[in-house]
């Protein structure tokens, strides 16, 4: 099993939602962040003062997936939120030792 932590841009959360249930990807957490990567933000100006803007918004989504599933579930994301911009996000690949569904007791990759 591997944890995929994507970040990307919040405007492409319901489109990877979508694709997500039309693949019958589940088990997803969403959560909304601050952050900034190779874009740096923008100047703001206010009353007269510059100000460096540089934590955008973002959103992270993480999903596990079984092993088998990580390179489809890459591609799924990286086709849905790209838009060759600078800003459109990273993903992130992690091992995951052990899921355990507290309803049942179910181990491994049934418990997904």
């Amino acid at each position: 099993m591997k944890l995929i932590e994507a970040i990307i841009r919040p405007e492409k959360l319901e489109p990877l939602k979508d694709a997500f249930l039309e693949a019958k990807v589940n088990g997803m957490n969403i959560r909304q962040i601050l952050g900034c990567g190779n874009q740096f933000g923008w100047v703001a100006h206010n009353r007269g003062t510059s100000v460096m803007m540089n934590m955008l918004p973002k959103i992270e989504i993480k999903v596990v997936v079984a092993d088998d599933k990580v390179e489809e579930t890459v591609k799924l994301i990286m086709d849905t939120v790209r838009t060759g911009e600078i800003g459109d996000g990273k993903i992130f690949i992690k091992p995951v030792e052990e899921c355990i569904r507290i309803r049942t007791g179910e181990r491994g990759d049934i418990a997904l």
